[in-house]
């Protein structure tokens, strides 16, 4: 069996400094590739790996980003966390994935995390007291996302604004011939969801209509289904807009299987996030859809400035787009 050796007795075999030794475990170092492949050779041999604890006392960063999220379950979640975990692994950096959903301790569930001395915090729950995040998260200075605005100019923000894409859907909606509108929430605490009804709200004052109709789901493909059963037999709309995707198809599904509503025809159904799911040709829906990748690049920059200590934090807003299927 190999004797594992130190980084200094590693160096030594190799003929370089121990600062030469840390470059070649670090994906972004400048380092001559022969070099490289030479010392991870040796180390390979010796079965040496760094100690990724010694490094964060060394460099005081430990390298790890809590990211708080509501669910893994939800489709629109998953797909981000699993963008922005592989672009953090990228620049060797580990996400701590911190679910809210079915823990009702949250604010200890934060603290344990921050235990780790995180160097970075991205708050995507809607479930958690901002006031506490930011307090648990004062050293990593914490990046909210998608939330409600933070008077605080020590806190990054990435906002969100779908009142243009909104806009062009009801207008397309109206001239079509829709007039009966209806609008299935999410759960009652978000406070994007309320944004995202505003903005369809709006657009359609601009053309004399309201929601004539309002369901309560719960995000869920179950509450989409439900809700829509409940109401589109109590009111006569044609046209149902839907707090998320994973409901919008729920919706599609109730009217078209249960009540025999035609979709199109006889109800448009639009959803929001513009996850893979939706422009499934099973689904082919319309969506107010948000980049993924501007939104993760987003998050990064927020990062990469606070990386930098930038006294002042940034806010960047990123605009939905309309993904238009067949259903509206």
């Amino acid at each position: 069996m190999n004797k594992r050796i130190t980084s200094r007795e590693l160096a030594k075999l190799a003929g370089v400094s121990s600062a030469t030794i840390s470059r070649a475990f670090s994906t972004d170092a400048r380092i001559n590739r022969a070099t490289r492949n030479r010392i991870l050779s040796i180390a390979e041999q010796y079965d040496y790996h760094p100690n990724a604890i010694a490094r964060s006392l060394n460099s005081r960063r430990s390298r790890l980003v809590a990211l708080v999220v509501n669910s893994i379950e939800n489709p629109c979640e998953a797909e981000q966390l699993q963008m922005l975990s592989s672009r953090l692994q990228e620049r060797e950096l580990l996400p701590i994935i911190l679910c809210c959903a079915g823990n009702e301790d949250r604010s200890q569930l934060m603290r344990m995390a921050s235990a780790y001395q995180v160097d970075h915090a991205v708050i995507f729950s809607d479930m958690v007291s901002v006031e506490d995040a930011l307090q648990i998260f004062r050293n990593a200075r914490p990046i909210i996302v998608s939330f409600e605005p933070v008077g605080d100019s020590h806190v990054s923000q990435v906002r969100v604004n779908g009142a243009k894409a909104a806009a062009e859907i009801i207008a397309k909606a109206v001239s079509d011939g829709r007039r009966h509108f209806a609008y299935l929430a999410g759960r009652k605490s978000s406070w994007i969801d309320k944004q995202r009804k505003a903005w369809f709200a709006e657009a359609l004052s601009q053309h004399g209509l309201t929601f004539e109709a309002e369901g309560q789901g719960d995000y869920s493909y179950d509450s989409g289904f439900k809700e829509a059963v409940i109401l589109l037999r109590r009111s006569k709309v044609d046209a149902v807009v839907c707090g998320n995707d994973v409901m919008a198809i729920g919706m599609r599904d109730a009217a078209t299987r249960i009540l025999e509503r035609r979709v199109p025809t006889d109800l448009a159904i639009v959803g929001q996030d513009g996850i893979a799911m939706a422009a499934w040709e099973s689904h082919d829906l319309t969506t107010l859809a948000l980049d993924h990748e501007a939104f993760i690049n987003a998050i990064l920059e927020l990062m990469e400035s606070d990386n930098a200590d930038q006294d002042d934090a940034r806010t960047i807003t990123l605009e939905y787009n309309v993904r238009w299927g067949s259903t509206c």
